[in-house]
């Protein structure tokens, strides 16, 4: 169905925002929320039920950190002949660790992010999806160090343009480019199988999810703790469809930071509430830009006053405002699935021969 925000009440952005941020990891998380938010437990599984329908809530579960969890994964850009892009990307999403791919307004026109599990090379991966794909030029933007990542879309309009904010602990974790795989036992990847997707809409979800990974809800419970404090999970919470919930527009602002002062100014632009992203990649001849941030906005006014309210504390005056023309893929990576056997059986060792 086509969502109409209109139809979202007081209650329902209050409760959107509340599950963004704070998600209880109790029992009763329903319950809890209901305490909070004043209004009766089944109120809350029922307007839950309800913007999930209405398509601005897409899950509510674990969001698992992907380099932490032992992933290999980088940002790529690719210049592709402009009559070719929609094909190109066709074979590109279909790539089981392609989580997001765009048509960008940029002479490198496709942008997509790709993850490989432990003990694949990603190198093999994007040269293959570079030779397949058809690419003129691909560059791998890895992240060199990260200063926010977390997508929190205010549902009750009252956040500024230049407003800042706090950026937390989860929402910088530790991001090297190598990272070695975590000792995880059967039961854990069970765990993280069935916690990755949605929450059952049930008076005690973990209890439920416990069922399918063979444990009981405390036992879910303490290994979603454990995967905490290992920061392995960032934080259990809210994925919102952006365009759903009233953000429809959203940009990529990338800066040329004068490597003296990358410190001092990535976290300066991190801290910008419309800023969900922020991250320093490497820079080659043709892209002079070494930070990147995404910026999400009701339109595309919103997106400039915030790039503008970055570029007036900054000072920064050479960069790029990068815009999504298309999306063609925007999923979750689903780690440890049998999905990559099958893709690298009909792609990479095909490739490679």
């Amino acid at each position: 169905m086509t969502p109409r925000l209109e139809e979202l009440e007081d209650a329902d952005r209050e409760l959107l925002n509340a599950v963004q941020w704070d998600f209880p990891l109790d029992p009763r998380p329903y319950a809890v929320l209901a305490d909070r938010l004043d209004v009766s437990e089944p109120d809350v599984r029922d307007r839950v039920a309800r913007v999930k329908q209405l398509g601005v809530l897409r899950q509510l579960s674990a969001i698992f950190d992907t380099r932490a969890l032992g992933y290999s994964s980088a940002l790529v850009a690719a210049k592709v002949e402009p009559d070719r892009v929609d094909d190109a990307a066709d074979v590109i999403s279909r790539h089981p660790g392609v989580s997001h791919n765009y048509k960008r307004n940029h002479a490198y026109n496709l942008w997509y992010t790709v993850a490989v599990p432990p003990g694949e090379d990603l190198d093999d991966h994007v040269d293959a999806l570079h030779r397949q794909s058809g690419a003129l030029v691909t560059r791998k933007l890895p992240t060199l160090k990260l200063f926010k990542i977390g997508v929190k879309l205010d549902m009750t309009g009252k956040t500024a343009a230049d407003a800042k904010v706090e950026v937390l602990e989860h929402e910088r974790p530790e991001r090297r480019a190598d990272m070695p795989a975590p000792d995880l036992s059967d039961l854990e990847v069970a765990a993280i199988r069935v916690t990755q997707e949605d929450l059952p809409l049930v008076e005690r979800p973990f209890a439920a999810e416990g069922e399918l990974i063979g444990c009981d809800e405390a036992g879910v419970l303490d290994l979603l703790q454990t995967f905490k404090e290992r920061k392995l999970m960032r934080r259990f919470a809210a994925v919102m469809n952006h365009r759903s919930a009233g953000y429809k527009a959203n940009a990529m602002g990338v800066w040329a930071v004068p490597e003296d002062r990358l410190d001092e100014l990535g976290p300066a632009m991190a801290g910008f509430a419309h800023v969900s992203h922020c991250y320093r990649r490497p820079t080659y001849d043709d892209w002079p830009y070494s930070v990147f941030t995404m910026v999400h906005g009701h339109n595309a006014r919103d997106c400039e006053d915030t790039i503008a309210a970055i570029r007036a504390e900054t000072g920064v005056d050479d960069y790029a405002l990068l815009w999504s023309v298309k999306e063609y893929k925007k999923v979750r990576v689903r780690y440890f699935t049998d999905e990559w056997d099958a893709w690298r059986a009909e792609h990479l060792a095909e490739d490679v021969a």
